[in-house]
């Protein structure tokens, strides 16, 4: 007889993995969900919501934690400390589960794991916050604004500071609010295999909801669906899971029948395969990557698009390659970055980024523009682009690479819905914000090489 699943043990295994194994959340989860995929569907939404909520909410979690609890929240062993915040989780933002069962089978993890003597901990801090979490109130907006919306939203303040010193405190509150929302799921259709009518028709016909988005007509974006992986549309490699964000990327880098393309950074190759698709069988697409794992996840893609026109090597970026030099039409250089972008769909980023990290980041992202700037032909094109949010990675690369190589930004209006037009898309580049675009954040550049 099979052993009934507590959904909670496998939450706290889930998270215990998470913070202090630092794993990456969407990695855990995945492999969790694909282990226990027998489980009812509720139950799998269940230890999704739990488990990523918990993971989005936490700063505002360990907020709450440190007003009822003797001990703070640093201090305490590990397990208990996630614990207690899977259980804060619940409370504040799940209705649908009594207060009271969340504090009974807390203790009885606890008790199951060994930590006898914490069971009153964990009881009497449950109980407690359960009482009084209504009451609890959050830093104020005006005197602290940055405190306020760092535990409002579960965001690091040195992460916060960088954006305010950019951008007004609404700016960054929409940010923060656009990364709380569920993350959507964006597709490209392939056009070359399909076209976008064709695409939506077979998805429907397995009863998945599809939507248009703003502003390129090839993208949409797909719910009611269980596994990707099962559905027809899919496996015969009409479209590729990528957000709108990173979709700008191939329509800035405008390839023109005959290209020859390097994708320096390339992996999971969705960029290459847009290039690839609008060359429509034209020109060539060479799709870098530094390991064997990132060059076999290419393949994949690249073998179920049924791409003709593209290749998947593996090299390392931060390698002079003498044959590139002067190959390229055009050269994406999509590099290494923080991620701040994305936190809306890998919450944890956000906690495993520092900004000495993002300090090394830049130095990287500076020693790979370094080596493979001359790989574009004069005459050519070279986007930058990063999944990030800030200067640093950012403008201030625009401007380093300006100064020290022979480069000059062109217009990237041409390539881009009219919705997405300001003073910086005239200059030559974007930064998408969530929460003002309806995008990813992300950042694009196009340069044109002159000498």
């Amino acid at each position: 007889m099979t052993r009934p699943v507590n959904t909670r043990e496998i939450i706290m295994g889930t998270l215990m993995a998470i913070t202090e194994e630092e794993r990456y959340c969407h990695v855990v989860l995945r492999e969790v969900l694909e282990k226990y995929q027998y489980l009812e569907k509720r139950d799998r939404a269940f230890i999704s919501r739990v488990v990523e909520g918990t993971v989005e909410n936490m700063i505002q979690i360990d907020y709450i934690l440190e007003q009822f609890s003797s001990v703070r929240v640093c201090s305490m062993k590990p397990y208990i400390r996630n614990l207690l915040r899977m259980s804060v989780y619940q409370m504040k933002f799940m209705d649908s589960v009594p207060d009271s069962a969340v504090c009974n089978e807390a203790v009885k993890l606890a008790q199951k794991k060994g930590f006898y003597t914490l069971k009153g901990f964990v009881n009497g801090v449950l109980r407690n916050t359960a009482r009084n979490l209504d009451g609890t109130a959050l830093p104020d907006a005006a005197k602290t604004p940055r405190k306020y919306l760092s535990v409002r939203y579960s965001m690091p303040e040195w992460i916060l500071q960088n954006w305010l010193a950019q951008f007004d405190f609404g700016t960054v509150e929409k940010m923060c609010q656009a990364m709380e929302k569920e993350s959507r799921t964006c597709i490209r259709c392939n056009l070359s295999r399909a076209s976008k009518e064709e695409t939506i028709r077979k998805l429907q016909e397995q009863n998945v909801t599809v939507k248009e988005v703003p502003y390129l007509d090839y993208a949409l974006e797909i719910s009611d669906y269980n596994y990707l992986q099962t559905l027809n549309a899919f496996k015969e490699g009409l479209f590729q899971v990528q957000d709108v964000s990173s979709m700008l990327v191939a329509e800035v880098a405008a390839p023109r029948w005959g290209d020859y393309c390097i994708d320096v950074c390339a992996a999971p190759g969705g960029k290459s395969l847009h290039l690839s698709d609008k060359l429509n069988g034209s020109g060539y697409v060479e799709a870098r990557d530094l390991t064997d794992y990132k060059v076999a996840m290419m393949q994949e893609n690249l073998e179920r698009t049924k791409r003709i026109n593209m290749t998947a090597v593996r090299m390392d970026a931060t390698v002079f390659d003498q044959d590139s030099v002067g190959k390229a039409d055009i050269l994406l250089a999509d590099l290494p970055c923080s991620g701040l972008g994305v936190i809306g769909r890998k919450p944890d980023i956000k906690y495993k980024m520092t900004q000495a990290k993002q300090n090394e980041l830049v130095k990287l992202q500076r020693k790979i523009l370094d080596t493979v700037w001359s790989y574009v032909k004069v005459g050519g094109t070279l986007v930058y682009s990063t999944c990030t949010i800030g200067a640093q990675e950012n403008q201030y690369n625009v401007k380093w690479l300006l100064d020290n190589y022979p480069f000059r930004l062109e217009s990237i209006d041409p390539y881009l819905d009219e919705r997405l037009h300001s003073r910086t898309t005239k200059a030559g580049y974007l930064q998408l914000l969530p929460g003002v675009h309806a995008a990813d954040g992300f950042f694009i550049a196009r340069f044109k090489r002159i000498g």
